[in-house]
């Protein structure tokens, strides 16, 4: 029930101690708004690890290889191990069952691609079909490569956004020829990535084209493999090491490689790696929440501590209303009231200020892997309350304090 004399008392009270009161205001609002500022921090690291990862299609595998440390069988170390279409194979017919997408790649960096008067040094690598889904780019004009490519060794190629720009000028590539190391190649598509110009700086062609034209023989550069999903991420990771085991021990016997080289076939798992990203993701987001945690209680404590000089300060008064036959409940209600209306005005206007600044600021804070920092608003609701009902409790000592007092030794205090 809405008392109104209950009220005045307490703007009463917040009014004989403006300063005092201001003080601990700030401190419990600025509490909250650490904590809503910090876990709109978190969210933006994971915002920007999950960006990072849509790069390039969920759990993808890559495979390369380099060269051996180890003697085995009579060979010395040192050996650059180069791998071929039959290992590529030999792999999918072994995996084939688990796996969702594949290409191999052949790369060539740094040769002079040209359009006309216009050129440019630029990536051309040899891929399959699947390279676009795997690499998750985006076809903006025309198509990517198709099978009858690969089957013909059609001179066609994919160019990046970031290569129409620069040889183009704004004309319609499609159809048009380009000089890829001096061969001609006509373009089909013009692709996008969301990695932007690092990515969008390569030419796709076909890879038996690539190996024909270029006299490559049936020497591939690497593998890139996406398995296929599983419900849940431990699943997928399990999935995933035991697929990559199992390729590293096939190509190792192949190509004559010690069972304990780790350094002759590399391979990179993205889901392994972000699980890296991600624990470290949710150690920070932790730790912003001890950050905040304890600033909200440094501001609780000075809810309490005003309570208690509240008390000290009314002792007299409280022994008059007990003589007078005020009850221990009325007491307390009295002190809890003036403690939640501070706990909940200051924490409602810390959250305030923290969303304004997420929603205002927040966007122009961008980096690679930094974006859109952002709170749920469910969450940030329930941190308020969550100070609420420690405002109450901050409250409820110095209240049960004063309801204990008797009455006759509170109306002798000085």
């Amino acid at each position: 029930m809405f008392n109104i004399e209950r009220w005045q008392e307490i703007f009463e009270a917040i009014s004989k101690n403006r300063l005092r009161t201001f003080l601990t205001g700030v401190s419990v609002a600025s509490g909250i708004f650490i904590l809503v500022i910090l876990l709109g921090a978190g969210k933006g690291l994971q915002n920007g690890i999950e960006k990072q990862f849509e790069n390039d299609a969920k759990g993808i595998i890559e495979i390369w290889s380099e060269t051996t440390t180890k003697q085995y069988k009579g060979l010395n170390p040192g050996r650059q191990i180069q791998l071929r279409n039959n290992d590529y194979e030999l792999s999918i017919k072994k995996y084939g069952d688990e796996i969702n997408k594949k290409s191999n790649t052949r790369i060539t960096r740094g040769l002079t691609i040209a359009y006309g008067k216009e050129s440019g040094s630029y990536q051309y690598r040899g891929v399959t079909p699947d390279y676009l889904a795997i690499e998750n780019a985006t076809i903006i004009k025309g198509r990517f490569l198709n099978d009858n490519d690969l089957k013909n060794n059609e001179k066609v190629a994919v160019i990046g956004l970031k290569i129409e720009q620069d040889l183009f000028k704004g004309e319609d590539p499609l159809g048009k020829i380009i000089v890829v190391n001096g061969i001609n190649f006509k373009v089909i598509g013009v692709f996008t990535d969301p990695s932007g110009e690092r990515e969008e700086v390569r030419v796709y062609m076909p890879m038996t084209t690539n190996q024909r034209t270029y006299g490559a023989g049936d020497k591939i550069d690497g593998m890139s493999f996406v398995l296929n999903k599983k419900a849940d991420y431990d699943e997928a990771l399990a999935q995933s090491r035991k697929f990559t085991d199992g390729v590293k021990e096939l190509l190792k016997s192949k190509n004559i490689v010690a069972p304990d080289d780790d350094s002759a076939i590399r391979i990179f798992n993205s889901v392994e790696d972000a699980k890296q990203f991600y624990d470290l993701n949710l150690y920070i987001r932790l730790f912003f929440w001890w950050v905040g945690i304890c600033t909200i209680i440094a501001g609780v404590v000075g809810v309490s501590n005003i309570m208690l000089i509240i008390v000290k300060e009314r002792t007299k008064e409280i022994g008059i209303r007990k003589a007078l036959g005020a009850s221990p409940i009325s007491i307390i209600s009295m002190i809890l009231h003036e403690s939640i209306f501070i706990t909940t005005i200051a924490g409602f206007t810390g959250l305030l200020a923290s969303l304004l600044l997420l929603e205002f600021v927040g966007p122009m804070v961008q980096s690679e892997y930094f974006r859109n920092p952002e709170v749920d608003f469910g969450v940030a609701i329930t941190t308020v309350f969550l100070l609420v009902f420690a405002g109450a409790l901050a409250g409820f000592f110095p209240a049960y304090r004063a309801a204990k007092i008797k009455p006759i030794v509170a109306l002798r205090d000085e």
